[in-house]
């Protein structure tokens, strides 16, 4: 069996305002993107999330297509060698995209894959469609506005066709909460930087384990992912966030889980103390914590929300209102 999906990436001004799509169907695509990026950047994002969002079937061929040459000949051709040299070039010089890159080779190992090179703009209907929603994606960050981002992969998704040219049917999935709703909150202020991440000192509570309450392994998962180590680490902070991660900022800006991973790499965060307020369990897969961060420039009440995707705890949702 083969799931035949096209990728592809736009910037407005190259780089500019970025977005990236997959695309198999009108009923299983995800777009998103960054405030600032390059075509480029779109293009192995939207390969990346591909791999990612179809982890959960891993004996499937995943047939791409794709309309980057570039994209094409670093996954197929190039990697291997710069992997040799710690990710440089045969001239000395760093590779670029280097963490989107690493990530991709984590992501394709032990999977069945094969890229079709597809040529751009030429009416071909998978490659048109993910175009479409790079760019659309793309324009959102431009205008200030949510990203649609597409129902993804899910369950109703996962009888790919046999056939390498048709893309697998799907029933309608509904978009996650959020995701998909634009202009919901307006344009961005003055922050431009998502306030999730922060420095915690405290190590009270017990490492994931076995034994652990999903409160407790919860808890400390979110104040691993508040350490600047983690934070540094794009590929734990990667696993750490649910492919569908939101967060509403201070600002009330909506930032999706690309966005925060690319802010994350210029804006490792500042130091702050956290005051547990609550670690409730909503269902069996579900965990809602609020707490209140201390920081210089005062305090604010957040919340949490942690959910179990079949093999760990995800975060879902983030929210940090500043108090008065």
């Amino acid at each position: 069996m083969t799931i035949t999906a096209a990728a592809d990436g736009s910037a407005l001004g190259n780089p500019g305002p970025a977005g990236w799509a997959w695309y198999v169907s009108d009923d299983c695509w995800r777009a998103g993107g960054w405030p600032h990026g390059t075509n480029n950047m779109g293009e192995l994002m939207a390969v990346l999330d591909l791999f990612r969002s179809t982890a959960h079937l891993p004996g499937e061929h995943l047939h791409i297509l794709c309309d980057s040459q570039y994209v094409i000949n670093s996954v197929t051709k190039w990697m291997p060698g710069w992997k040799r040299k710690g990710w440089r070039k045969s001239d000395g010089k760093p590779v670029m995209n280097v963490e989107l890159l690493k990530d991709i080779d984590q992501a394709l190992a032990g999977r069945k894959y094969t890229f079709e090179w597809v040529r751009g703009h030429a009416g071909h209907d998978l490659n048109e469609a993910a175009d479409d929603r790079a760019r659309a994606a793309a324009t959102a960050y431009q205008q200030g506005v949510a990203v649609r981002q597409g129902p993804g992969f899910g369950a109703a998704a996962e009888a790919p066709a046999p056939s390498a040219g048709t893309a697998p049917a799907a029933a309608q999935v509904p978009p996650p909460a959020l995701a998909g709703q634009q202009q919901l909150f307006g344009e961005p202020s003055l922050f431009d930087e998502p306030d999730l991440f922060s420095e915690l000192d405290d190590d009270t509570i017990p490492a994931p384990g076995t034994d652990a309450s999903p409160e407790a392994i919860v808890e400390a998962l979110e104040r691993e992912l508040l350490r600047p180590e983690t934070r540094a680490d794009l590929g734990r902070t990667g696993v750490l966030l649910h492919p569908d991660f939101t967060e509403i900022g201070s600002s009330g800006r909506i930032w999706t889980r690309d966005a925060v991973l690319m802010s994350l790499e210029d804006h490792p965060g500042a130091p702050i103390e956290l005051e547990l307020l609550g670690a409730d369990r909503l269902g069996e897969q579900t965990v809602l914590l609020t707490y209140r961060s201390h920081a210089r420039s005062g305090t604010a009440l957040r919340s949490s929300l942690w959910v179990h995707d079949g093999a760990q705890w995800r975060l879902r949702f983030h929210q940090g209102t500043p108090e008065a």
